[in-house]
């Protein structure tokens, strides 16, 4: 029997247009409206975009296949991407980095990666030349010259991954995400659930066709005077590690400690003991347990803008709208004359 399944805050009827409800930190986004879904197949279906502020606002009729099992979720699982690997409309995107061995990541990548997956480095292709903290965002321009090299278009389907659990990958599919292009997941597990699978990696860098997505300026951020200023009502979350939120260990930023009034989530623990997301009820659990429900008045950082992302992406797969992200995070924050606490309390 057909079964349905959708991302969590979807319906399948046309539902009324929800009250307006300002914040500053809310960022206005756009989702797949599934229409239906045969569980553990993929179907080519006509979809409509959903807007929370607005209802559904088009219908579009796809001339390829799209395949919904995993636009449930922003995460998808190894069984379903064997199913769509090989399309040409799919694009796998290895993401792997190391913060000791920045330059490491494209070796492994070269050494053995998923079949048919390019290579994006957290440096050269997700991160711009300057800004605030060590990994600002690249200019839109940019960015939108790395997805052409990616082969990434409007309709194609990415899949992105890393070896440690969508940290770093996650980046990637927030910086996607914001900007439009919602037909993109991370892997539940990276590339070491795609080999308990049994699955041998390869070696062979594929060259896509040339890809094409108009990018705009980046939303959904904030900056430093913004976390500043911030009122008391306002959730600021540290994705880092407990012993670097605590000033007991800093391996690259000028100071150790954290934002004062920040709590301490870090991202590691959006995990199982197998290194795969908890489910939706338990992920929900621990952010409403901070006070972060819907994402009103929320604010994710971590090191540096990019295991923030983690953080981001488990509220998503909770059901819990898109916080703020501040992008220059503690290596920016720690850069200057700001107040720094230390210790396991906010």
């Amino acid at each position: 029997m057909p079964s349905v399944v959708m991302r969590p805050g979807l319906r399948l009827h046309s539902p009324a247009k929800p009250p307006a409800k300002a914040s500053r930190n809310r960022v206005p986004r756009t989702r797949p409206w599934i229409t239906v879904q045969i569980s553990l197949e993929f179907i080519y279906i006509g979809y409509s975009l959903l807007d929370y502020r607005n209802g559904p606002t088009a219908v579009l009729s796809t001339p390829t296949c799209l395949y919904l099992q995993h636009m449930a979720s922003p995460l998808i699982s190894v069984t379903d991407l064997e199913t769509i690997l090989g399309n040409d409309d799919v694009r796998l995107v290895d993401c792997r980095w190391y913060l000791t061995e920045p330059e490491l990541g494209v070796a492994e990548y070269q050494r053995g990666h998923v079949s048919g997956a390019v290579y994006a480095s957290l440096n050269a292709d997700l991160s711009g030349a300057s800004g605030p903290g060590r990994h600002p965002l690249p200019a839109p321009d940019s960015f939108e010259a790395t997805l052409e090299g990616l082969g990434i278009t409007s309709s194609t389907t990415v899949v992105v991954y890393d070896d440690c659990s969508g940290a770093i990958a996650a980046r990637l599919w927030w910086m996607l995400t914001s900007q439009g292009h919602d037909l993109t997941s991370v892997l539940d597990g990276g590339i070491q659930a795609w080999i308990a699978a049994g699955h041998n990696l390869s070696t062979a860098q594929p060259s896509p066709p040339k890809g094409a997505f108009p990018c705009r300026p980046w939303s959904g951020t904030v900056d430093r005077d913004i976390v500043v200023n911030r009122n008391e009502d306002t959730i600021l979350i540290d994705s880092r590690s407990l012993e670097r939120y605590a000033g007991d260990e800093e391996p690259v930023d000028p100071k150790a400690g954290h934002i004062p009034g920040a709590l301490s989530l870090p991202h590691a623990e959006n995990l199982t003991v197998n290194l795969k997301f908890l489910p939706p009820d338990t992920l929900h659990s621990r952010f409403s347990g901070a006070g972060a429900t819907d994402a009103e008045d929320v604010i994710v950082h971590c090191g540096s803008g990019v295991t923030a992302c983690h953080n981001i992406l488990a509220m998503e797969v909770a059901g819990i709208r898109r916080p703020a992200l501040y992008v220059g995070s503690w290596s920016d924050w720690s850069s200057r004359d700001l107040p720094v606490a230390t210790g396991k309390a906010p």
